[in-house]
């Protein structure tokens, strides 16, 4: 499990992150959800000493600012919201990166590290452009790229930031549904920061809803996914819709113009 314990992350003495407590279970998989500026990006950072920060992140019992690099990087795989891809890099070698926490000083891959890495590029549709550099690649590509080379990291815990946000509808449902598929089948703990509130509710076992540097609250999807709340923290009126399966759908309102 990961535990979030009072963390408060400051930039030029301003609280981005205020005293968030937040404790999220082996297996589960919950979204951080909230308008732009609540926080959720500097939380991320901050469970992954990415940021300096007041109180504790702690992954099983050991706070993570004590771990070494390449350990923490064996328990927490990271999607960025702006990731660096260089040009001339193919895919498959991009992807390659994300065996590095099990490369031992002055070696190099293994055999079954390629396998890995062809494994996720197949399951992610990926496969025809392992050979392509990255800068040929569309924008959406790019970013199951990076999605796939965080799960090359089999690390326990992953944490996602926006991860389908450039992807169209069909494959932002193909690589949640293989995030979903892969953290039942190796029991990950998933934590993504997510503006897609459909996706979130559709997804994920559990919401944290954010605003201005604090949760506000957290539960299932169906306990804060609110229309009340929503016009609360987003500014804007929507139309909360459960369906027959217990899914929910969040629709904006227009403003009707007479």
């Amino acid at each position: 499990m990961i535990e979030i314990d009072h963390v408060t992350v400051r930039y030029d003495g301003c609280p981005a992150v205020d005293d968030v407590s937040l404790s999220v279970d082996a297996g589960q998989w919950v979204a951080l959800i909230g308008p732009n500026g609540a926080g959720k990006s500097s939380l991320m950072r901050a469970m992954l000493a990415q940021v300096a920060y007041e109180g504790a992140v702690r992954v099983d019992g050991v706070d993570v600012a004590a771990m070494h690099a390449r350990d923490r990087a064996r328990r927490l795989a990271y999607v960025p919201q702006e990731p660096l891809l260089p040009d001339g890099m193919t895919a498959h070698e991009y992807v390659l990166l994300g065996r590095n926490p099990y490369v031992k000083r002055f070696a190099t891959e293994t055999a079954a590290d390629h396998h890995i890495v062809s494994e996720i590029l197949t399951q992610l549709d990926l496969a025809l452009f392992a050979r392509r550099p990255l800068g040929s690649l569309s924008g959406g590509e790019r970013q199951r790229l990076v999605i796939a080379r965080a799960l090359a990291q089999q690390a326990p815990i992953l944490l996602l930031d926006e991860p389908t946000s450039a992807l169209d509808i069909g494959h932002q449902q193909q690589a949640l549904e293989l995030v979903d598929e892969l953290r039942r089948e190796r029991g990950l703990t998933v934590i993504s920061a997510m503006h897609d509130l459909t996706l979130a509710g559709l997804f994920c076992d559990s919401l944290a809803l954010m605003r201005l540097g604090r949760v506000s609250s957290v539960g299932a999807p169906s306990e804060v996914l609110v229309a009340d709340s929503l016009a609360e923290h987003y500014g804007v009126d929507v139309r909360i819709i459960t369906h027959d399966d217990g899914t929910i759908a969040v629709v904006p309102s227009r403003k009707v113009h007479r």
